[in-house]
């Protein structure tokens, strides 16, 4: 890919293994950095303005770490890219479950029903000051889930790491998965081509 060999460098402002692996997908290196923010003193009326807060929210947290003057002097651009992701069920928002017991009531409320993820993506020029986001959402739909597969995901803690303990990829709840209306990418938290547009764009 093009991308690969491009003229500038990326660090990736997240602690997601899933984020990581897609920004690899995509064939670009980066640095990682994690932004240590309080999420729940961060609302918002709509799905779409509170992911959009939270990223804006990272970038900052990290630009406050970074020697931004370097930035500015270096030749090449360094582009951050943030992002943060909710589930949407029923109208209401959902984030990371704070207990197993959460999780489990999540998982049980999307058996047979749908739920959306809205997912942001923010990328930073730090050598400009330049910065684009936009966010995307995706429509999932499930077939009956069986108590034992809840019981399995939630044992294992993985739903617990993830918002609305929602997670799609598991080959344990796959099989129930009855329709994406959008793409993989984005439900695992990184939607591909958004990223794609938005690096270009602040170049």
């Amino acid at each position: 890919m093009e991308a690969s060999t491009s003229s500038y460098k990326i660090i990736l402002g997240s602690s997601s293994v899933a984020r990581r692996k897609i920004l690899s997908e995509m064939g670009y290196q980066f640095t990682l950095m994690t932004a240590d923010i309080d999420e729940k003193s961060i609302r918002k009326e709509t799905p779409e303005e509170l992911v959009m807060a939270l990223a804006e929210a990272k970038a900052e947290a990290i630009l406050q770490r970074l020697p931004v003057d370097d930035y500015l002097k270096d030749a090449e651009p360094t582009l951050l890219i943030t992002s943060d992701q909710v589930v949407v069920y029923e109208g209401v928002i959902r984030e990371k479950p704070t207990s197993k017991e959460e999780a489990r009531q999540f998982l049980k409320d999307y058996s047979g029903r749908h739920a959306a993820t809205v997912g942001s993506v923010l990328v930073t020029n730090l050598k400009t000051g330049f910065r684009k986001g936009d966010s995307d959402r995706v429509e999932i739909y499930f077939n009956e889930i069986p108590d034992e597969t809840i019981e399995k995901l939630v044992d294992e803690g993985i739903t617990l790491n993830v918002a609305g303990g929602l997670i799609i990829e598991h080959p344990s709840i796959l099989p129930f998965v009855k329709e994406v209306v959008g793409t993989t990418d984005s439900v695992m938290g990184l939607p591909k081509s958004l990223t794609e547009k938005l690096l270009k764009e602040v170049l």
